[in-house]
């Protein structure tokens, strides 16, 4: 029997659906459109909807330029994260495709450096380097040099619901000012003895066999060895078995019964979202761009805090092609510099992304404003496709806890980073393949033991990274 859905669920599934709905072509250019005077953009598809904020911010860049200047035209690919990422190392690789700018994810920047795919950028590119987050920044470089421009950013944040805690009488309902994971253990433990309408299990979160479960893992294994790091500056294996034993150990405290949702082994970013929505769970590991839509949905019964621990740094940074021609490489970093300026990452913090520069998580009022794309303006706004409700929700708190300032920006400040390697797809795949054995059988059954995770794991990874 198909399980029906309470309406406040369908409500958020049919907003998420609007955000799915991508332009896979981008604009269309007109007959005989002068193609020496372009510059293509590709990327990944936009979570703000069909005419989402990144097309908007081309077509503000189209429109500064006029009639007679460049045009520059967005081209989203299809797929998962790892599809688009083969699809651009196939064309960039191939020449089968002119792309001039790419919006590649953090952990593609060495991989596509070290390749030549990419060039190294002037500060042509960069507007006001020293308003950048540092810790954001910096997945810019490779080998000492800058090949790329943040455009958006992303940390984990700990979202939950505020009537599960009220209904459970537990010691905290709001924490927005931190909470570690044995508090958070504890207000399972309350929630569990109440048992909401619905409820399963305490949290939920990304365990299925993907990057989900890399970065999952980089957490806990960054929470329990203070300085953890898997690679060097030069991509050389820098860890050990007893850290990864430890940061094992610290994974399946968080990710196995009884605090998270059993599902959660097989979910992806859609499932652990719906099962929240659903109110299967209290608490969500999630990205910050579900904010608004939670928001939307829930209202006065969402909270969102940083998460307890460190959270992984992610997010997509702006590069210019090598295969592209001098002339156009140096149009196509004026374009890079303006979908990066200090107003462009107003509008999208907006939107619904976590922005790349300080200045934009200032005091309304003192921020830049969102002038490239009026439909983000200050003040909430209707969502810019026209075909939705979802207005943006507002940035401060009852209490006084500013969205942006007190929670989204620390938490991309203390960030850590997932390992930089030119071949983070091998180590990413080896991860998830190794971690494979906290989800099946459990250890009184005849499944691994921690450090037997661990040594396995240290003998993979020492066969794919240089040590």
């Amino acid at each position: 029997m198909t399980r029906r859905l309470p309406t406040v669920v369908l409500a958020l599934l049919s907003l998420l659906a609007l955000a799915a709905c991508t332009g896979d072509e981008g604009r269309e250019q007109p007959p005989g459109a002068d193609t020496s005077r372009r510059i293509v953009v590709a990327s990944g598809q936009d979570v703000t909807g069909k005419n989402g904020i990144r097309q908007q911010l081309i077509d503000a860049w189209n429109a500064k330029e006029g009639e007679d200047g460049y045009r520059a035209r967005l081209v989203e690919l299809p797929g998962s994260a790892d599809q688009q990422r083969s699809q651009l190392l196939g064309a960039l690789q191939s020449g089968s495709a002119e792309y001039d700018v790419v919006n590649l994810d953090v952990t593609w920047i060495p991989e596509f450096a070290d390749a030549g795919l990419i060039r190294p950028l002037t500060d042509a590119a960069v507007t006001s380097p020293e308003d950048l987050i540092p810790s954001v920044d910096s997945t810019s470089y490779w080998d000492g040099e800058r090949y790329a421009v943040p455009f958006n950013s992303d940390a984990g944040l700990l979202y939950y619901r505020k009537d599960h805690l009220r209904q459970a009488s537990a010691s905290r309902t709001d924490l927005s000012d931190g909470v570690t994971w044995d508090e958070l253990r504890q207000l399972v433990e309350a929630v569990d003895r109440a048992d909401p309408d619905g409820y399963e299990a305490g949290w939920t979160t990304q365990l299925a066999a993907y990057e989900g479960r890399t970065v999952n893992a980089m957490e806990a294994f960054a929470s329990a060895v203070p300085e953890f790091r898997l690679t060097d500056d030069d991509g050389e294996y820098a860890t050990n078995e007893e850290q990864l034993t430890a940061g094992v150990t610290e994974l399946r405290e968080r990710t196995t019964s009884p605090y998270v949702l059993k599902a959660a082994t097989e979910s992806r970013e859609a499932e652990s979202l719906s099962a929240f929505a659903e109110g299967r769970t209290t608490f969500l590991r999630h990205w910050p761009y579900v904010y608004p839509t939670l928001y939307e949905t829930f209202k006065g019964k969402l909270g969102v805090a940083r998460l307890p621990g460190k959270a992984v740094l992610g997010g997509q940074n702006l590069a210019v092609t090598a295969s592209t021609s001098e002339q156009r490489a140096a149009k196509a970093a004026e374009l890079i510099a303006f979908l990066t300026d200090p107003d462009s990452e107003r509008c999208l913090l907006r939107a619904g992304f976590a922005a790349t520069r300080t200045s934009a998580y200032q005091e309304s009022g003192t921020a830049p404003a969102c002038r490239h794309a009026p439909a983000y303006a200050e003040a909430p706004a209707a969502s810019p496709t026209g075909e939705s409700t979802v207005r943006t929700p507002p940035d401060r708190f009852a209490d006084g806890t500013s969205y942006s300032r007190d929670i989204l920006l620390p938490a991309l400040r203390e960030a850590v980073h997932r390992p930089r390697t030119p071949l983070y797809g091998a180590v990413t795949r080896t991860l998830i393949a190794e971690l494979d054995a906290l989800y099946g059988p459990p250890r009184d059954a005849g499944g691994p033991g921690d450090a037997e995770v661990a040594r396995s794991l240290d003998e993979a990874l020492g066969k794919v990274l240089p040590r």
